[in-house]
C-alpha cells in the first residue's frame, strides 16, 4: 500500500469518514484488495503491502485480489507476488481474463476465430475459454483487446481496426470483448502509464466516425467497474447473502469505488495510486465509503 494509507497521520477529505486498517479488519469479514495502485505498481512492492498481507495470513482472514489485469495467469501472479514478499496464493486471485471463459461461454463464442491484443498468457486466456486463436491480421469473429503489451502498439491496433472494418463492410457480426477497462494505471514514483481501455475508447471513437449511430459497436467491458468481476469475487466468498460483510479497497475511483458503489458493496478508497492524494472523490460525483488512514 502507498506509505501514507497506514499513517495515522495522513490527511484525508474531511466530508469522506475516515477508517484504520484495526477498523477496517474488525468491521469486515472479507477484503477484496485492488493489486496495482493498492499492493504493487509495475515497477514494485508498495510500502504497508507486505506486513498487510502477512497480517490476513496470519489472521486467517478472508481476502481475494480483485485486479483488472489480464497479461498475467493467476498463477503468474502467485510466482510474482512471493517474489516480492507477499505469500498470495492463485486461488486467491482474480483477474479480468478468468472473466472471459463465462462470456465466452454465455456469448456463444466458444470455437469462434478470436484475435487478441495483448500478451501470450492474454491469448492463454481466450484459449481457455474456448476461443480459437488466429494472428491480429487474419479474419476474425471475436475481438479480445486484453493488454496494451505485447506485440508494437500501432501496427496491432491498425490491423485489428481493419480486420474489424472488413468484417463490418462485408455486412458480418463482431463480437468486441474488454476484460480490462482500465484507462490508466500507476508505473511508481510518479509515472503513469495508458491502460487497455484508451485503447478500447480509441477503437470505439474510430467506430462511431466510421459507423455513426452504430450503438452496438461497443466492447463488452468484464472487469472494474462492470458487474462481472464483483459477480465472481462476490461468489468466491459465499455470495450476495454475506455482501455486508464485504469491502472492496483500492485506488482508482472511476473503477474500484464506483464499481463496488454500483454493485452493493463498500468500498474503502487509498491515496497514492491513481487518485491523487487527499482527492476525495465528491467532486468526481463517486464517493467511498470510506478513506484508509
Amino acid at each position: 500500500m502507498p506509505a501514507d494509507s497506514l499513517s495515522p497521520t495522513a490527511a484525508a477529505s474531511p466530508d469522506i469518514p475516515t477508517i484504520n486498517l484495526d477498523g477496517l479488519l474488525e468491521r469486515y469479514r472479507v477484503l477484496l484488495l485492488d493489486a496495482y495502485g493498492v499492493l504493487v505498481t509495475s515497477t514494485g512492492i508498495l510500502p504497508g503491502a507486505v506486513e498487510l498481507i502477512e497480517r490476513l495470513n496470519r489472521e486467517g482472514r478472508e481476502y481475494s485480489i480483485v485486479t483488472n489485469d489480464a497479461s498475467r495467469l493467476p498463477e503468474t501472479y502467485e510466482r510474482r507476488f512471493r517474489a516480492v514478499g507477499l505469500e498470495i496464493s492463485a486461488e486467491r486471485v482474480i483477474t479480468s481474463g478468468s472473466l472471459l471463459e463465462r462470456h465466452f461461454r454465455e456469448a456463444r463464442l466458444r470455437g469462434l476465430r478470436s484475435a487478441f491484443m495483448g500478451t501470450e498468457e492474454t491469448g492463454v486466456y481466450v484459449e481457455r475459454a474456448g476461443g480459437r486463436l488466429v494472428a491480429a491480421g487474419e479474419d476474425f469473429d471475436v475481438l479480445v483487446l486484453g493488454d496494451e503489451q505485447g506485440p508494437p502498439l500501432l501496427e496491432t491496433i491498425d490491423l485489428l481496426l481493419s480486420g474489424v472494418f472488413r468484417r463490418l463492410d462485408r455486412g458480418q457480426p463482431v463480437h468486441l470483448v474488454l476484460p480490462n477497462p482500465d484507462r490508466l494505471y500507476p508505473k511508481g514514483n510518479g509515472a503513469f502509464g495508458f491502460g487497455i481501455g484508451s485503447v478500447a475508447r480509441m477503437f470505439e471513437a474510430a467506430l462511431e466516425h466510421r459507423y455513426p449511430g452504430r450503438e452496438d459497436l461497443r466492447f463488452i467491458r468484464l472487469g472494474k467497474p462492470c458487474a462481472p468481476i464483483f459477480e465472481a469475487a462476490v461468489a468466491r466468498h459465499g455470495g450476495r447473502d454475506r455482501m455486508a460483510e464485504m469491502v472492496m479497497v483500492g485506488d482508482q475511483l472511476a473503477t474500484d469505488i464506483r464499481g463496488a458503489r454500483d454493485f452493493g458493496l463498500d468500498s474503502v478508497l487509498v491515496s497514492g495510486g491513481v487518485t491523487p492524494t487527499g482527492g476525495g472523490g465528491a467532486a468526481a460525483g463517486v464517493r467511498p465509503t470510506w478513506k484508509l488512514v
